[in-house]
């Protein structure tokens, strides 16, 4: 599954919020997670949208003596769908949900992203388990294939204690269960979001538990290694030696061991290529780029794998093949017979899914290895054939829109982008898509002073809307469009224009109880910079 949080393959586009679609006839072939369980047996999932609905579900757990998993997503987000149609549906899941008490947050619903700052949690989807008396337990691994995750989640639930304590006893030297390594090594550190540890000093924290991994149970350092050495891009955080070079690469060579790290593997091959290697040693780098083909096409080859994670060694082939060549760059040239791979797979895929959730966590992805592979002709003709089949359309033309700008076509690219966020859908939403356009507009199109006001003014106006705008994803949504006007009006020449959108916000933002958490984030959004000296 490619993670909502992957920093490489899917940033700089709407590709990083998560693509999705679906087929009509499939799309209601499971119910959403937000309803309760059917006739023919399905999860029982809550609904959550406020403070109140999630201390009802904790209420419940309390008096059950059960656990708690909150799952955090949106309907439109590919890893989501991947988990309803790989997890969720899973007859020892569904078994499993009956000992602990299921609720689901839809980021669309309106107190979702206030839930959101509550639990820490920003990208789609979070798993967070909580035990009988409220305390977070672990989160889990997301785009770890469904198996792993019954492992983590199981784990939890069998009186685990917190993922914070296991930690701290880690640090301190003290003796840990085999069960407390596997739930470090496996917990979801890329939707921790600093709770255990500060992002800029994960991989270094990630290594020392390496070193302290238990030697009887090589497969919890592997994985702690790898995914240090995902967090030390370019021997930032961890500098790897020969024998941890050596490591990784009898991991690479291991069919049994790569399956086991499939998820590590598939979603950061470009990290750690060049941690582990130097530009300058061509022999060491072109060793270790050969041993990775190999491993990524064994794992695309491998049918007990989902589609989505074959999907993505596909997508890791292409990125370590590409990996000297500029993002910007117009043309890519790939081997051919990787081009041809790229057309085969995606073909195939779109052939072959009939499942709608599926649909949604493979085709897009497919788009954006096409393009990645420098077919960008059929990446646009791969969306544009699906968008009467999805229930999300505009993420779709997100992506279309993404197409057309790293071509050249300003005019297209905002033409997708507009057409997104009018047709964007529920509340963060429309927040996330309509800044995206604001964004598109003043960088492709600065001297448009009307078309740019009046995108931001119904951004304003949708966040007036809404009891709940100014926090997390939304807020995040906001302050981005409200940092690309402010630079936008850098020496003024689009003062008046920013005095009137700044009259609209102040509105908004007075109507914020003044002791809303909210309205120091409302007020910021335009406030003008004091002047240097």
């Amino acid at each position: 599954m490619i993670h909502p949080l992957h920093r490489n393959a899917l940033a700089g586009a709407l590709f990083a919020a998560c693509l999705s679609l679906t087929a009509p006839t499939a799309v209601f072939a499971a119910a959403p997670p937000s309803q309760a369980a059917s006739p023919d047996g399905e999860v029982a999932w809550l609904p959550a949208a406020s403070d109140a609905d999630v201390e009802r579900a904790f209420a419940q757990a309390r008096a059950q003596g059960k656990p708690l998993l909150l799952y955090w997503g949106a309907s439109w987000c590919p890893p989501c769908n991947q988990l309803k149609a790989t997890l969720f549906n899973r007859q020892d899941f569904i078994e499993r949900s009956r000992a602990f008490v299921p609720v689901h947050v839809d980021g669309d619903l309106p107190g979702a992203q206030k839930l959101g700052t509550r639990f820490k949690v920003r990208g789609y989807p979070t798993l967070i388990l909580f035990n009988p008396a409220g305390a977070e337990i672990t989160r889990l691994p997301g785009e770890a294939d469904a198996p792993q995750v019954m492992q983590v989640l199981q784990l939890g639930m069998a009186g685990g204690r917190p993922v914070a304590a296991v930690l701290a006893d880690a640090k301190a030297g003290k003796p840990l269960s085999a069960s407390e390594w596997r739930m470090l090594a496996w917990y979801s550190w890329d939707t921790d979001d600093a709770q255990l540890v500060p992002e800029a000093d994960r991989a270094n924290e990630l290594a020392a538990l390496a070193r302290a991994a238990p030697p009887n149970e090589p497969q919890i350092a592997t994985r702690l290694w790898l995914k240090a050495l995902a967090e030390s891009d370019d021997a930032k955080g961890v500098v790897a030696d020969a024998a941890l070079r050596e490591r990784v690469m009898k991991v690479l060579a291991d069919p049994v061991v790569a399956r086991a790290q499939m998820d590590v593997l598939t979603n950061w091959p470009v990290e750690i290529t060049r941690a582990i290697t130097t530009k300058h040693a061509g022999g060491q780098r072109a060793a270790v780029l050969a041993a990775y083909e190999t491993a990524l096409q064994r794992l695309e080859a491998d049918a007990t794998l989902s589609r989505a994670d074959r999907m993505g060694a596909l997508l890791g082939r292409i990125e370590l093949a590409r990996m000297d060549t500029p993002d910007d760059a117009k043309s890519v040239k790939l081997p051919p017979a990787l081009v041809k791979d790229v057309r085969a797979h995606v073909e195939r895929d779109d052939r072959e899914i009939t499942d709608g959730y599926e649909r949604q966590a493979v085709i897009t992805t497919g788009a954006y290895a096409l393009r990645r592979a420098g077919l960008m002709n059929e990446s646009d003709a791969l969306l544009k054939a699906n968008l009467a089949k999805s229930h999300s359309p505009y993420y779709l033309m997100s992506a279309l829109a993404s197409n057309a700008k790293a071509r050249g076509d300003k005019t297209g690219a905002l033409r997708w982008y507009e057409e997104a966020y009018r047709t964007s859908q529920g509340p963060a939403t429309r927040l996330q898509w309509g800044a995206s356009y604001v964004n598109a507009l003043v960088e492709l199109s600065p001297q448009d002073t009307a078309r740019i006001e009046r995108a931001a003014s119904e951004l304003i106006a949708d966040a007036a809307k809404q009891p709940n705008a100014f926090y997390e994803r939304s807020a995040r949504s906001l302050q981005s469009a409200g940092r690309k006007l402010q630079a936008w009006n850098a020496n003024g020449a689009h003062a008046d224009a920013i005095k009137r959108l700044q009259t609209q916000l102040g509105a908004v933002c007075a109507a914020l109880p003044a002791q809303d958490a909210q309205r120091n984030t409302c007020d910021a959004l335009l406030r003008a910079k004091p002047a240097a000296g």
